[in-house]
């Protein structure tokens, strides 16, 4: 009896430790070649499907959504440091959660922002049925607010089908999130309160995905046009299911209130979360543009008028989900490498190199430096490894 009250105990402690998000501070991950825009990359957390990781507006903290092992089976969203310490569970444990995101610290640092099914069921919704082919799942979102322990609700949104993908303006006065309510996947502004909303997008098809300029100007969005009757036929009657097919999206732009709409990238492919560069005239976003069956994606920067196509990531898996953190020191993104299991996404963080020619040409100096002074190393430096 003694020695199964040791062994359940011993069980509670590891359900309790998976409770506690993997508690596991930043690991250093192997560098790939090619990065050259990436330095110091770390690992911040170590299983399950992790992703859409952004910064609170003072770049300390990260919001993220995950579907882990020892919680529910469907996204939930988590805070933590930029360490990966500290990991909280902010929603409220009920549906599937997805596109976490702070306000500005000065509108109300204590304050977040998600979307949740828990309102109008608390169970994880069906995954969408793949004989569609590849499909996201529209499912019956609305966008709330709550404290930064996940407290304290507020319903923003309450109209029928899909509210999701919302972010704010710097300044904190401006939600845009993707809403279906007028029969199309648009995007749409509204307060923070949820109050005044106004439509910002009227073309057929997926406008979805956005962000807000540095100077809270215009926005960056992910689109999908339907070209030709075919194609619109297939959009629309995948959303009437509920469905949409994200096979080929561009990167857009556009003012803040819908005006000057701007088509930036012409890949062919599926091309989306866009975020820009705390410069304003780039923007960064993940694609599959480079495979040529379509199933890799990397991350890369555009000039803001398409011009400048440079690819930042190299590894062989999946990377997606980029944001620079408010200074542009720091770039966070979502990765399959350095999977501990086939599947498992997980969120790393790096030093952003704004000038790699610039670095390469100091490191080469400081090399040759050392090497007409110092004896040489016994052995050649090893990589990094977690």
């Amino acid at each position: 009896m003694n020695r199964f009250r040791l062994l359940a105990a011993a069980l509670l402690a590891a359900v309790a430790a998976c409770a506690q998000g993997f508690a596991q501070r930043a690991t250093p991950v192997a560098p790939v070649a090619g990065e050259t825009r990436l330095r110091n990359v770390r690992q911040l957390t170590f299983g399950g499907e992790n992703a859409e990781a952004y910064f609170s507006s003072d770049g300390k903290q990260l919001i993220f959504q995950s579907t882990r092992p020892g919680f529910r089976p469907c996204d939930e969203i988590f805070t933590m440091q930029l360490d990966g310490s500290h990991v909280r569970r902010v929603s409220t444990g009920a549906g599937r959660t997805t596109c976490g995101y702070f306000f500005p610290a000065q509108k109300d640092p204590q304050r977040l922002l998600y979307a949740s099914t828990h309102a109008a069921d608390s169970t994880c919704p069906p995954r969408p049925d793949m004989r569609n082919g590849y499909v996201w799942a529209l499912y019956d979102y609305d966008i709330w607010s709550a404290d930064k322990e996940g407290r304290n609700l507020r319903r923003l949104t309450n109209s029928p089908g899909y509210d999701a993908e919302a972010t704010i303006s710097p300044d904190g006065g401006t939600i845009v999130f993707t809403s279906m309510r007028d029969g199309d996947l648009d995007l749409y502004a509204m307060e923070p309160d949820g109050s005044n909303v106004t439509q910002l997008t009227h073309e057929p098809g997926y406008d979805g995905g956005a962000f807000f300029s540095p100077d809270g100007k215009r926005i960056v969005y992910r689109a999908s046009h339907p070209a030709t009757a075919t194609e619109l036929a297939d959009y629309t009657g995948l959303l009437r299911q509920n469905l949409v097919r994200p096979t080929t999206l561009e990167i857009w732009v556009m003012d803040a209130d819908g005006s000057n709409k701007r088509q930036v990238t012409r890949l062919a492919s599926a091309s989306f979360a866009p975020f820009f560069h705390p410069d304003g005239h780039h923007i960064i976003f993940s694609s599959n543009h480079g495979d040529p069956r379509g199933r890799e994606f990397d991350i890369y920067m555009v000039n803001d008028d398409g011009t400048g196509l440079e690819r930042i990531t190299h590894s062989p898996e999946f990377d997606g989900f980029p944001m620079f953190s408010p200074d542009g020191t720091k770039l966070v993104f979502a990765s399959n490498r350095n999977a501990a299991r086939p599947g498992d996404t997980n969120i790393f963080v790096a030093d952003w190199v704004e000038n790699p020619s610039a670095t390469a040409s100091t490191t080469a100096t400081a090399s040759t430096s050392a090497s007409s002074t110092s004896a040489p190393s016994a052995s050649p430096a090893q990589p990094v490894r977690p």
